[in-house]
């Protein structure tokens, strides 16, 4: 076929659709709830999906974790193996940055929170905060997690862990709510009823999905953590791998030296589990992946809806054109030129509801992140041409039985048909 002849098809078989405005609408509108239906969530899962690695890449794209219990699980429902583990102790960190060359550096930490059961009230000049998370840290802690980055002030020093030190270094929120009009470098507040002077206040965190993050901690220093809360015994370690280097080799090695330091024979399991920086966005992308297959089947039933709609509307077109198509072939016109010409009107159909649902998808993902901005909706350019593909599919799959059968009527039939 010629780019003339092509060019052609294309015009009558835009014609022959305005002709038919309310009956090529419905048609096109099955395509129109499918496409958008699957764009959408797909722009939203896209989105998360950066935002997650973002924060995740804010924690420390080479920084691991070390802790007693396997994350995200319900320590009551574990076995008793599990339950039973040696607790992660206070100097084990420092026995890792002593014993393994080949990662940057480790650290202890501990956490007092609500979600523990446990209580943490701020106050100065009449000023309360609760629902504070205490960590306990290390000089160290600020290195192995970037996200501690200290915007005013100074971090935990080594002189104010090994003295134990009654200083705090603030989140945000937590700085705000106590000083909105002061500086609170060097201000002495109330924390859990004892006195702590402020050294530092944290830069501001997004959060996660709009959660305070990093602007509703209070870090002391881990010497002090230790002295005042006796009965936390729950601990982890965070260690760097360094940059450029052999992951693995920093992981088997700091793997290793627990070990040793937990007196493991060589033929018992690991008491303690080392979670890698991408878990959380491992973990999520499992749960999004679920939720793209389960749109994917949803959205389907609207695509199978529409595909129906336009083999319809072609069957219908094939028997009102039936004498036009017997004048067609009398005048020369081949099997091909017919088949084409209703393939592009069935195209034609389907990629209209697509470009629609694509347009339809594009304003809600920008109304979606607008309106709520802890959900950053992104239509990228793949599910743009994914959504032009699946809709030419949807054409040429459906209008096909109608175009084979439209090039296959006989020409004497066909201009003797009223």
């Amino acid at each position: 076929m010629t780019r003339h002849e092509a060019i052609e098809n294309l015009l009558v078989a835009l014609d022959t659709l305005r002709s038919h405005k309310v009956r090529s609408s419905l048609t096109v509108l099955g395509i129109v709830i499918g496409v958008t239906s699957v764009i959408s969530v797909a722009s939203i899962i896209d989105g998360l999906n950066r935002y997650v690695q973002n924060k995740v890449d804010s924690l420390g794209s080479r920084t691991f974790f070390v802790t007693r219990l396997p994350p995200g699980t319900d320590p009551n429902r574990m076995p008793l193996k599990i339950r039973v583990r040696k607790y992660i102790d206070y100097a084990d960190a420092a026995y890792l940055r002593e014993t393994c060359p080949d990662i940057v550096t480790a650290t202890t930490f501990g956490t007092r929170a609500f979600f523990f059961g446990q209580t943490n009230v701020i106050s100065y000049e009449g000023q309360r905060v609760e629902r504070v998370f205490l960590r306990g840290g290390e000089p160290e802690l600020a290195e192995a997690i970037p996200a501690y980055s200290v915007a005013q002030g100074r971090f935990i020093s080594r002189y104010d862990e090994d003295h134990a030190r009654a200083v705090v270094a603030l989140g945000v929120d937590i700085a705000d709510s106590l000083f909105p009009q002061t500086d609170p470098i060097g201000k002495m507040v109330h924390l859990n009823g004892e006195l702590f002077e402020v050294i530092g206040v944290f830069e501001k965190d997004s959060g996660f999905f709009g959660a305070g993050g990093i602007n509703q901690f209070a870090i002391i220093p881990l010497s002090k953590f230790r002295k005042d809360n006796p009965d936390i015994k729950e601990l982890a370690i965070a260690f760097m791998a360094p940059r450029g280097g052999d992951v693995q080799k920093a992981k088997d090695e700091v793997t290793d030296a627990l070990r040793r330091r937990r007196r493991l024979p060589f033929n018992v399991e690991d008491d303690f589990d080392i979670i890698s920086p991408d878990f959380i966005s491992s973990l999520w992308k499992q749960l999004t992946g679920a939720l793209v297959v389960l749109t994917g089947i949803i959205s389907s039933v609207g695509l199978l809806v529409g595909g129906i709609g336009v083999m319809n509307i072609m069957l219908i077109s094939v028997t009102e054109r039936t004498s036009e198509i017997g004048v067609r072939k009398a005048i020369g016109a081949r099997k091909a030129d017919i088949r084409v010409q209703f393939l592009f009107e069935a195209t034609v159909l389907s990629c209209t509801g697509g470009a629609i649902g694509i347009m339809l998808a594009a304003a809600f993902a920008f109304t979606i992140r607008h309106l709520v901005p802890s959900i950053p909706a992104t239509l990228s350019l793949l599910w743009v041409v994914l959504g032009v593909g699946i809709s030419l599919a949807v054409g040429m799959f459906f209008g096909y039985y109608p175009a084979n059968r439209a090039a296959n009527l006989d020409p004497i039939v066909a201009l003797r048909y009223e």
